[in-house]
């Protein structure tokens, strides 16, 4: 707008082009002037104008309501009303703007081409198919809360804290002032839970330390989340109690024997506990074994008296097994003079393989029996 000319009680007024003038007298709103020169006789400047821009689309002016209700914007701009359960997603030349909230607009018709989607916030999630590109704009984060179930997830949903149903993995929008919404997430892959330096005592009164570990995944997420608070405190807090189950009745010899028993034990019983919250177990497994200091010296002597005691009984059963052999060979010498004599024939070749013999003997008939050998 533009004031070409201004006298005591007169002023010309020129509406430019691209431009509308909103016309007001005494604070009163009266007109709108569209393009043109105007005159008006301003005693004690009651007359004034205020220049709004279609260029702009949205009008705004304190007195917005006044100029609504005149009926003058008819043809000339649209006025959106929203009550409390609706939202407007606003669209200027095909390019996203903004998200009204409940109230009373008014935009331009000439200048830009504004397109306005009403929806309804009274079913509090916000479902579009440029959900994405809403959410990212100003308007968009100050009315809706967005939240990302990651991928291999599950997410629970819930209005004001009644469970509503599972969603899978992406982007979900919720408006504000409506209900409370929240989305919980699940991992619902294989999970794994380290169980270290638990202290536990066998039967026979050895105390122990042991590492473990399990492998679970949730099979029901709404009944674990019903269920329990922190599923790997509580999974580790049974994997503890089921452990003091199953070694506290074993010795300690027995519980060093069977350990794949033991596991294969504590893991049936952590099933059973781990179904009532929607969790299957899937391995269990013992790591290690760690033993008092002077347990372990004690173990090894006995081990080195067991090993020393096997050795001993074998080399027994050999020398036993050796002279039986010998007796049995004797035996069959003495009753067959020609595998005697063969035999000594053996004796007498593998000796004068070695080279020189040299044979002192005392008794003549000793002697003589030699010398017939040879």
């Amino acid at each position: 707008m533009k004031v070409t000319r201004k006298y005591l009680y007169w002023q010309e007024v020129n509406v430019q082009q691209n431009e509308y003038g909103l016309y007001f007298v005494d604070d009163e709103f009266k007109d709108i002037l569209k393009p043109g020169t105007y005159y008006f006789f301003n005693l004690k400047n009651k007359h004034r104008v205020e220049v709004s821009s279609p260029l702009q689309p949205w009008l705004t002016n304190i007195k917005l309501e006044e100029i609504i209700f005149s009926g003058k914007l008819k043809g000339l701009a649209e006025v959106i009303d929203l009550n409390d359960t609706q939202r407007g997603l606003v669209w200027v030349d095909g390019r996203f703007n903004i998200v009204l909230e409940p109230g009373r607009y008014v935009y331009w018709l000439s200048q830009k081409n504004v397109t306005v989607e009403v929806a309804d916030a009274q079913s509090i999630q916000f479902q579009h198919k440029s959900l994405a590109q809403i959410v990212q704009t100003p308007s968009g984060k100050l009315t809706l809360n967005q939240i990302t179930v990651p991928p291999y997830h599950l997410g629970l949903l819930y209005y004001n804290g009644k469970f509503i149903e599972c969603v899978p993995a992406g982007l979900y929008a919720f408006w504000k002032n409506t209900a409370e919404a929240k989305i919980v997430c699940v991992d619902m892959r294989e999970c794994f839970v380290d169980i270290t330096g638990q202290e536990l005592m066998t039967a026979d009164k050895v105390t122990l330390r042991m590492n473990a570990n399990i492998v679970f995944q949730v099979v029901d997420a709404e009944k674990m989340a019903r269920t329990v608070e922190d599923v790997y405190q509580v999974l580790y807090r049974e994997t503890q109690l089921a452990l003091r189950n199953v070694v506290s009745r074993r010795e300690l010899e027995q519980f060093l024997s069977d350990k794949n028993e033991i596991a294969s034990e504590a893991e049936s019983i952590l099933n059973l506990r781990a179904e009532s919250f929607g969790v299957k177990v899937l391995t269990f497994g013992i790591r290690d074994i760690i033993l008092p200091g002077e347990m372990k010296n004690l173990l090894n002597k006995v081990t080195e008296a067991k090993k020393a005691a096997e050795a001993n009984l074998i080399v027994r059963r050999e020398e036993t097994a050796a002279m039986r052999s010998q007796a049995n060979t004797a035996k069959l010498l003495e009753n067959n003079p020609t595998l005697m004599r063969l035999r000594e024939l053996e004796v007498l070749e593998k000796i004068a393989a070695t080279g020189k013999l040299q044979i002192i003997v005392d008794e003549k008939k000793l002697t003589d029996r030699v010398v017939n050998l040879l």
